[in-house]
């Protein structure tokens, strides 16, 4: 058994190097879960399902946009503004999979970081290495967020892929008329890959958190997904209209500011806060649990 603060090192005591050092060991925890096959699949199925998108949208665009004013032509003006830039594809694409799919593949990875070591029994070997519970922590959630970015930008890249190769290639029409060109078009993919990725830090904060209170992995990532689910359910309750400003879930879809012209910056500022929040809040949940109790017992 090894008790609260077993390994940590006062500042005096830290080395010269303690910044190449919690580099070191992101890189190597990085290695591991990028190299579990787990993992590995749940990436290709993200990166899969854009090109599942596409080909639909592909193959349903030309008869939806040939209906007349009073058929099928009303959804398909819609979804010919989608179908008409290949660069839409990554926004449709993201809005669809923020709901669920990312969520969960952040869920599987930052849910297992503490609790998987936990239960393997893993955890107290790695506590008994001087980089302290603290650093530790910190590699786990690094690693997490940089699973984050991953995932978004294998959702980014494969709609980007697919939607050029199978929708037009031009200046891009934004929701509110105006035209910009390509180039800026990609710049904009670029915006919303960070935005979506700073949200779904904030919920690997929350898994982080909730990995910290079992030994058991499942447990964390069920909570975390179920968690998702019933903040979503809220979020569409008119009556709890006062909450939704609060939720997580709310400002994932935030991204679509930077359709517009110009750039909703207030709007995605206050996701952003949202987002930092609950990094900081949930951050500080799992710090206390994890470095002040005994979870190896």
């Amino acid at each position: 058994m090894i008790p609260a603060g077993a390994g940590e090192r006062t500042p005096a005591s830290r080395p010269p190097g303690a910044a190449r050092a919690w580099l070191r060991m992101l890189g190597s925890e990085a290695g591991l879960t990028f190299r579990r096959p787990r993992n590995v699949a749940v990436l290709a199925v993200l990166g899969l399902i854009p090109v599942l998108i596409g080909v639909v949208m592909r193959l349903f665009a030309e008869p939806l946009t040939a209906g007349g004013a009073d058929g099928p032509g009303n959804g398909g003006a819609i979804f010919a503004q989608i179908t008409g830039n290949g660069l839409f594809l990554t926004f449709a694409a993201l809005s669809v999979l923020v709901q669920l799919m990312l969520p969960v593949a952040v869920a599987v990875v930052a849910g297992d970081a503490i609790a998987g070591e936990a239960g393997a029994g893993t955890l107290r070997y790695l506590l008994t290495a001087p980089a302290g519970r603290t650093r530790l922590l910190a590699v786990k959630y690094g690693n997490a967020v940089l699973f984050c970015l991953a995932a978004v930008s294998v959702i980014a890249v494969s709609s980007l892929v697919v939607g050029l190769a199978l929708f037009p290639i031009g200046p891009i029409t934004l929701l509110s008329g105006t035209t910009i060109p390509f180039m800026e078009g990609l710049l904009r993919i670029g915006l919303v890959v960070l935005y979506v990725t700073a949200g779904m830090a904030a919920l690997a904060a929350v898994a982080l958190a909730l990995s910290t209170l079992t030994e058991v992995a499942i447990g964390a990532i069920a909570t975390t997904v179920v968690a998702v689910i019933v903040v979503q359910v809220l979020s569409v309750i008119p009556q709890l209209s006062w909450l939704h400003p609060y939720l997580l879930t709310q400002w994932w879809n935030g991204f679509d500011g930077v359709l517009r012209d110009p750039v909703a910056t207030e709007e995605m500022g206050q996701g952003l806060l949202v987002f930092a929040a609950y990094t900081a809040i949930f951050g500080s949940i799992a710090w206390a649990r994890f470095g002040g109790k005994d979870i190896t017992s």
